[in-house]
This record gives C-alpha cells, structure tokens and sequence, in this order.
C-alpha cells in the first residue's frame, strides 16, 4: 500500500529511538539511566486519583461534548484569571488530548499549504513536524547560546515573509528550561502585530519556575491586542505529573478555538471522560503537591549543573525553568573524536549504559538535553558515569 506524501515527510522522533534503545539494553539486563523522560518521575497526586475513582463509580464514562465538559472548562478560566491575570469565557476554551492535540489541531485549522510559522531554535522536536503536517512551512531562528537560546525582535522581523502566519513561543522551554522576561515577550509581541501575525504560546511548563523573582509571563496579559492575537497552549501533564491522562487545552479567539473543537469532533471525539474530571480536581484542587515537586526539582537542578560545569569540555548554565539541562558538550565531542551530538550519545549509551537526547532532535547539534526529572540517586550515578565517559 502506498503511504500519503505528508506522512512520508515526517523526520522520526530521536527522543522516542533513544527510549527505544534504551529499553531494549534494560530487557538484556544492563543497569541503564534514562535521563530523556519528557514527564515528572512522580505519581499524579492522590487526590487527583481520587476524583477520577469518584467520577467513576458516579457513572461519568460515558462521551463528553468534543471540547470538554462545561465544569473543566470553568476552571480553565478561572485558572487563567487566578494565575495569568487573564479573562476568557468558556466559548474561547477547547479541552484537547494533550497540548499536543490541541498544537496540532491549532495548526490544522490556522495553516494553509506554504504558510510559513516562525518556530525558535532550540525547539521541542513536534513543532517541525506539526507545522509541516499541517502544510506548512516552519521558518527556523536560532537563539544564541550567549542569551539563554532567547530570541530578539531583530531576528523575529527579519525572518518574517508575505507568507508567514504565525509565530510561536515556548516559556519555559524544552529543551532548554530558557524563560522569558515580561520586556523581552512585548518587545517580540510588537513585532507580531506589526505584521499581523497569530502568537502561539506554548506555557505548558508555567508552574516548573525556581529561582526567587522570577515568573512566567503569559504573552497574552501584556496588552489587548497580544490578548486578541494570542493562542494559548497549556495542560495538566507536567505541573500536576498527569502526562499518561491526555489532558491539554487551548484558548484564544473563539471562531479559531471553535474550528478547533470542530476537528476534534470528527477525529478523536472528546478527551477521556474520566481523566477530564481528574484534570478538574488538579485545577480545583490543593497546589501543595506542585509546590513539594517544584522544591526536588530545583534541588535536582543545581546539583546536575554544578557536576555538569566540573567536567572538563562540558558547560551549560542554570535553567530557569521546565525540568531540562541543556548542556553544551561540543569540546567533548571534539576531545573524544565524536562528529555530532547524535553519535557522542550513542556512545555515553553503549558504554556507560545512560540515554540522553541528542541536541539535533532540538535545531543544535553542539548540545545535548538532559532531563533531572528522576530520582536524585539516579542522577548521582549518571554523572558519575558521564564524567568518567568524557574523561576516559
């Protein structure tokens, strides 16, 4: 049978074939160290569990309309307002599978063949795919290591065609835990319309913050015309460790938040019933948990930058946000005789038995993405092993 060209297109996931490697060494019997998990290493919280044993037994299995129940999507708004300083009404709210769905949904009903999207470097490694799944064009430019991997408005407006649509922003970033500032997000903002372009604002990672003054900044808040032309994607899987439940959600324009709840109702119909009412509890219920996964993070962090910045021909700097390093490992590569990132991990994982993703799953190839979403006694034992790979 033959395949659709715009599946042909498709570049396979790096992420999901170094998971694959990886568990394949562990079913042989090796003690190998994943440190490419895109999700918390904790169980969702038990009162989350609870609510979906309630809605459960209360009969609450059955279909939803495409774009969520009415509750989950009053509280959406009502976190939006509480956490954002932002107002939508439930017509301007989709509840989707995931934030992936609800990316790829937003693509499809925003994007015609060879409309361009501005995606910065580096990137989470769906955007490209998405885009061009979608028939469009993305448009790469590259963040400097020397900014945090943040873009400026001189790049944005010097990137921007007759065909560009829209442009996206990630804040915090995967991969590189990046976050930025309330300036640095209007100054990109005038720039979008300057030129009418639709924003797509990823904040999937808003609660994973550490260091004291600083904050997410959801784009959408600094002014009435960002807030018109802003798409907001967010979800209940990294802050509230429900990455397994598939629950996203978008909100913005309601004729585009309409088309959206149009196509999930003639592809995936509504999100799981039942995770829909855990999702309510997580938005409703007590934010302890985040803030007790919030403190390991952090402690995680600093203790993987510092044995990272103590290998020599490694350097990366401390991530603001997310539960990623984005480390620079270009001088090793060189010292080892390794040509690119996706063969110095290939390495670390045949030798010492730890999976990483490669930086050019991401847009740069000097790097690599290290996830300290794990145990604190996993991470000691896989800079131990990194080093004593890197040192020989």
């Amino acid at each position: 049978m033959k395949l659709s060209d715009r599946v042909k297109q498709l570049t396979p996931s790096k992420t999901i074939a170094i998971t694959a490697t990886a568990k394949e060494l562990k079913k042989q019997g090796h003690d190998v160290i994943v440190l490419g998990a895109g999700e918390p290493d904790f169980n969702t919280p038990d009162h989350i569990l609870e609510a979906a044993e309630k809605a459960m037994h209360e009969g609450h299995t059955k279909y939803t309309p495409a774009g969520g129940i009415t509750e989950l999507k009053e509280a959406i708004v009502k976190k939006f307002e509480r956490d954002n300083g932002l107002r939508y009404t439930p017509d301007q709210i989709t509840v989707t599978v995931g934030a992936k769905h609800a990316l790829y949904n937003l693509f499809q009903v925003l994007l015609n063949p060879g409309d361009e999207v501005i995606i910065p470097a580096p990137y989470w490694v769906s955007y490209i795919e998405q885009v061009k799944l979608a028939g469009g064009v993305p448009v790469i430019i590259d963040g400097e290591e020397s900014r945090s991997f943040k873009v400026i408005p001189e790049q944005l407006r010097g990137a921007v065609t007759d065909k560009t649509v829209a442009f996206l922003l990630n804040s915090p970033s995967n991969p590189t835990g990046s976050l930025y500032s309330a300036a640095e997000l209007q100054a990109l903002g005038e720039v979008c319309l300057e030129h009418g372009l639709t924003i797509v604002s990823d904040e999937i990672y808003e609660h994973l913050i550490y260091d004291d003054g600083e904050q997410h900044v959801s784009i959408a808040s600094l002014s009435d015309a960002l807030y018109e032309n802003t798409i907001i994607i967010n979800g209940v899987s990294k802050t509230y460790s429900m990455t397994g439940w598939r629950i996203g959600y978008a909100a913005g324009n309601a004729q585009v938040i309409k088309a959206m709840t149009g196509l999930s109702s003639h592809s995936t119909s509504n999100p799981s019933s039942v995770a829909q009412y855990a999702a309510l509890a997580a938005l409703d219920g007590s934010q302890e948990p985040v803030r007790t996964m919030r403190k390991a993070f952090k402690d995680r962090r600093d203790y993987v930058v510092r044995r990272l910045n103590r290998i020599e021909g490694i350097r990366c700097e401390t991530p603001k946000g997310a539960f990623y390093v984005f480390a620079n490992v270009s001088e090793a590569m060189k010292k080892q005789g390794y040509g690119t990132t996706d063969d110095w991990v290939k390495g670390l994982l045949e030798q010492e038995k730890v999976a990483m993703v490669p930086g050019s799953a991401f847009g740069f190839d000097s790097h690599v993405r290290i996830s300290y979403a794990t145990s604190m006694d996993q991470l000691e034992k896989a800079m131990d092993r990194i080093e004593r790979f890197v040192q020989g």
